[in-house]
């Protein structure tokens, strides 16, 4: 059902497994499941943290929901399921300066054209400038590259497509990597063995090793946290929130939204010199 009604994506769907096979292994089968059983999870995940906790538990109530939907039960017990309260956790975020100290090193490395540095490059060039997520963006096929329009074909969650920007660097770098990248292969950023592509696992390692070199933080680097800096600092320039939106590719807005924590200095000063009532109050 997750896969062909909603359009989940593979890594959605792998997670609802290992939750649902996880609560099954601490109370049984979950068919048969009753209120108290559900009660006990309460104690069985009481080291979660909150948004595990949250995420578990979501996942037991669409489990729950889809059951009596089907028929197979004539219940519905998830209301015994605990409710942690929840906030949505603030992003990590880069400055500017460790965003450029990132790109002095990698452009540095990749000044001899070869392959593996180049490579970075490019897939550093497409995080930052243009926001993808690390599954679409080692995963996009050859064809995804732009020939005249500057935009990417994405296909994000749920298989929805969107079009990105590509910046006229990441143009570069990906034209750079076009001329060694290893042929053979229908996929931009293929496999060493190039059966499949560069896996998430391994572009993380290379972001951290990068962090490193460039004499920054290891644990601060990530795909996700280069995603909150391109969001973030497109923000801080003046980019509309909807227009965020559909290049991040969320479904809703109030996902979009949690990146307006870090700009509120300057929505502030925007409020002080634009709203209608400030000149006449300056005047007071």
């Amino acid at each position: 059902m997750l896969a062909a009604e909603r359009g989940a994506a593979a890594n959605t769907i792998a997670a609802y497994r290992r939750d649902l096979e996880g609560a099954e292994e601490a109370i049984g089968d979950l068919t048969v499941a009753d209120n108290a059983a559900l009660n006990a999870l309460g104690s069985v995940w009481t080291d979660l943290a909150p948004t595990s906790l949250a995420r578990k538990c979501s996942a037991l109530r669409q489990f729950f929901g889809f059951l009596a939907d089907e028929g197979w039960r004539k219940d519905d017990p998830s209301p015994a399921l605990p409710r942690p309260r929840t906030r949505r956790p603030l992003p990590r975020l880069l400055s500017h300066a460790e965003v450029e100290a990132l790109f002095v090193r990698v452009e540095e490395e990749a000044s001899g054209d070869r392959p593996e540095a180049v490579r970075l490059l490019a897939l550093l060039e497409l995080l930052y400038g243009s926001g993808l997520r690390a599954t679409e963006l080692v995963s996009l096929p050859l064809a995804a590259v732009p020939r005249d329009a500057p935009f990417l074909t994405v296909t994000g969650k749920g298989g929805q497509q969107r079009m990105v920007p590509v910046s006229s660097a990441a143009r570069r770098a990906l034209s750079r990597w076009l001329a060694v990248r290893p042929e053979g292969s229908r996929l931009l950023f293929p496999s060493r063995g190039a059966t499949g592509h560069l896996t998430r696992v391994r572009l993380f390692q290379l972001l951290r090793d990068l962090a490193g070199r460039a004499g920054l933080a290891p644990e601060k680097v990530s795909p996700h946290v280069l995603r909150h800096a391109f969001a973030t600092h497109l923000l801080e320039g003046g980019a509309d929130l909807r227009v965020l939106q559909t290049m991040l590719g969320h479904a809703d807005i109030a996902t979009t939204q949690i990146y307006t924590h870090v700009d509120a200095a300057r929505l502030v000063a925007l409020v002080n010199a634009r709203h209608p009532l400030a000149a006449h109050r300056a005047g007071d």
